[in-house]
């Protein structure tokens, strides 16, 4: 599985044959085809083979093989001299630097003054490694990712409501087929363009679009009915649609007796959000509200479909637990074409909280405190269970105790300077650290800060699984040999491994490791054991759970009814039959110890940050279509920094008018936490009581110097997308 494309002769010359794989970037994961070209780079062309995104791509997919030209990325490790300047270094040289800081560091400190940082680009076999790499070989509690940025509010309320989280219990091709859908706090016309085309599918199959978002966004002009609630409202508004569902006799009586548990406690506190007191909170006018049920509850199937706009919250866990709820009173939740799901952002953001990278997980998304999974995965690893740390601190928790608790850090696939909550508070703790090492394949702004950086394979150049947002395990295949002096990350964790007196256990061919993987999520929530790198190419991926053959499905939930141990799957002919995979979970029972979903009772509460006199108005913050997260690769690409050359600020004209400030003129955002400087952007499409900034740049106008790092109780998910600031002009 590692070799590069094939050769094959084409008019008298030789010509190597296109390798069918996966974008680097969001979690839809399109399909498509690399051919090596000359200078070691690749072409991109289309791959209508693949369902998902049937070929298409946007310019971030098109243009993605522009970081792997040499100008581009890294080539050499790098350490830092006596003269504070980052020179170039031999690998051994590099490596053994590293090693012999984290021994100084335990030594002196113990071993959870060793940190670990991923990220959800990390595909499923440097994931695993990296949990398995912290917990065997540094024996340290504190590691986490970016993921928990992303999507850990939705994750926390699925768990909690239906026994599993996994992004979307269903495909996107469910999409079209459904009468409704509500997309709350969520622009896939920027974030990830492919996946347009199922809600244009949907209304030109005579369903109905809501979109719910401060902005009127590319994805909201779409929209049948777009309702712009006030920034951090998005509870509220979930409860007042609910209430109106219990008002107006829409409850599934039926379905939510058969099917779920807790009702009458959610039910009573949705009634206390009557819609005039809902009005006044989220700025929704009450006739929307009503025809907002109305279109949701008219047709037989409906979906409500989340991403970072309500989960980004300090309540975003009970945010998304409201919506939920919307779902299961009104029966749309494990029945075909219906459900709630959410929109993943990060390329493997799923398969990257399922394998042990998170600071609470072991592999197969088993939980740390589970002494029998930490049975199951101990004796995978052939360690002693008691001998694995227990939960560390999360991810920005993680960061806040850099320098003190933490004092040396290891970093692979994340640019926490720029993407992290509060940047200039975490960037002063990156710089207080002992010892940071950055595996990356560009030198991004938290490499700069580095003591040692590792230059790394990315997606063309490594073969590599990685899980979509609809819970499709995929193979990357590698196209290309990546230039010398360039390693792999598993190599990364090999050779300190080695290092650090671990000998085995760190193979350095994904395969191997995705070999280890499946057994070590076997009988686990998220069960890959039927999963092999064959299966994969073959079928065009496969969606977990997928139990080894003669294993039930360790989720508790599939396309039918639950199979126990040792029979066969519904529809196979033997115990000795590959089990099918499940596509859409839920049909017959939840993945609870009853079978049934549960209701939680919520309350709207307000954000961590409300505005006053000093701080009037609300930030809100997100992405633009030809940037990507911390921008660290895109940024680097002359396409996309010609349609998206920098940050600005999005402000109402009324707003602008207070200030007497024009198009383009500079603006200061200034929060609590820090000031922001970037040139103004009026438009009617965004409330007036709000400012947006996109967050994929460094420096002055870095929208994470504003946000705040308040974080959800449960998800302990910061609280990115609402906080107080004031606008002010800038002379120029």
């Amino acid at each position: 599985m590692q070799s590069t494309g094939t050769m094959q002769r084409t008019g008298g010359r030789t010509a190597a044959a296109p390798v069918p794989t996966h974008c680097p970037y969001c979690a839809l994961q399109c399909g498509m085809n690399l051919t090596p070209a000359d200078g070691g780079t690749v072409e991109v062309s289309e791959r209508a083979d693949f369902p998902v995104n049937r070929g298409a791509l946007c310019g971030k997919g098109r243009t993605a093989p522009a970081v792997l030209a040499s100008g581009a990325r890294l080539t050499s490790p790098l350490v830092r001299s006596d003269d504070g300047a980052l020179v170039p270094a031999g690998w051994d040289e590099a490596l053994d630097r590293i090693a012999r800081n984290l021994v100084r560091t335990r030594a002196e400190y113990g071993a959870d003054a060793l940190g670990v940082f991923g990220g959800g680009g990390l595909t499923n076999e440097k994931a695993y490694a990296l949990g398995k790499f912290a917990r065997v070989v540094l024996g340290t509690s504190q590691i986490d990712y970016n993921g928990r940025f992303c999507m850990s509010s939705a994750a926390a309320a699925g768990t909690r409501a239906f026994g599993l989280d996994r992004g979307l219990p269903f495909p996107l091709e469910d999409i079209p087929k459904t009468g409704c859908v509500i997309l709350v706090g969520s622009n896939p016309a920027e974030t990830m363009p492919p996946a347009l085309r199922y809600f244009s599918e949907l209304r030109e199959n005579g369903g109905t679009l809501i979109v719910v978002d401060p902005r009127r966004t590319r994805t909201a002009e779409q929209a049948d009915l777009h309702l712009a609630p006030r920034p951090g409202t998005d509870l509220a508004l979930a409860l007042g649609l609910l209430h109106l569902v219990v008002a107006e006799g829409r409850v599934d009586e039926a379905y939510v007796e058969e099917r779920t548990a807790g009702w009458e406690e959610a039910r009573a506190a949705a009634m206390a959000h009557w819609p005039e007191y809902v009005e006044r909170i989220t700025g929704v006018p009450v006739p929307e509200l009503r025809e907002a049920v109305r279109l949701f509850c008219a047709p037989d199937a409906a979906m409500v479909l989340t991403a970072r706009g309500p989960e980004q919250q300090a309540k975003g866990t009970d945010t998304v637990g409201a919506w939920i709820n919307l779902c299961l009173a009104t029966g749309r939740a494990g029945r075909p074409r219906s459900g709630y799901g959410c929109l993943t952002g990060q390329g493997n953001g799923q398969g990257g909280r399922e394998h042990g990278q998170k600071a609470d997980q072991l592999p197969g998304y088993r939980k740390l405190t589970d002494p029998a999974a930490r049975r199951h995965v101990a004796g995978v690893w052939g360690v002693d269970p008691d001998s694995l740390p227990g939960p560390g601190r999360s991810a920005y928790e993680l960061l806040d105790a850099l320098g003190t608790d933490v004092r040396s850090l290891l970093v692979m696939g994340s640019n926490p300077v720029v993407s992290a909550p509060r940047a200039a508070h975490v960037e002063g703790r990156l710089r207080s650290l002992d010892f940071l090492a950055v595996c990356d394949v560009v030198l991004s702004e938290t490499a700069e800060l580095a003591d040692v950086v590792l230059p790394v394979t990315q997606w063309a150049e490594e073969t590599g699984t990685t899980t979509s947002l609809e819970g499709r395990v995929l193979l990357r295949r590698r196209a290309i040999t990546p230039p010398d002096g360039v390693r792999g990350d598993l190599e990364v964790l090999h050779g300190l491994a080695g290092r650090l007196g671990v000998e085995k256990g760190f193979p350095t061919e994904p395969e191997e490791v995705f070999e280890e993987l499946r057994r070590a999520s076997a009988g686990g929530p998220a069960d890959y054991s039927g999963i092999d790198y064959g299966r994969l190419a073959e079928e065009n991926g496969v969606f977990w759970p997928c139990p080894g053959a003669g294993a039930g499905a360790g989720a508790g939930a599939g396309d039918g009814p639950v199979p126990h141990p040792g029979t066969p799957h519904p529809g196979t002919s033997n115990p000795g039959t590959p089990h099918p995979g499940t596509p859409r979970l839920f049909l017959d029972r939840f993945a609870t110890a009853d079978g049934r979903a549960r209701f939680v009772p919520v309350a709207h509460r307000p954000s961590a940050e409300e505005p006053d006199a000093e701080y009037p108005v609300l930030l809100t913050t997100g992405r633009v279509v030809a940037q990507y997260q911390s921008g660290a690769q895109t940024r680097r690409v002359a396409e996309l920094n010609a349609a998206a050359p920098g940050p600005f600020v999005e402000l109402h004209p009324r707003l602008a008018a207070r200030l007497g400030a024009a198009e383009g003129d500079p603006l200061a955002v200034v929060s609590r936490r820090g000031r922001a400087v970037a040139p103004a952007r009026i438009t009617t499409g965004i409330r007036p009581d709000t400012v947006f900034m996109p967050f994929h740049w460094p420096g002055e106008g870095r929208a994470n110097t504003l946000t705040n790092p308040a974080l959800d109780p449960t998800s302990r998910m910061p609280e990115f997308k609402v906080c107080a600031v004031r606008v002010e002009t800038v002379p120029r």
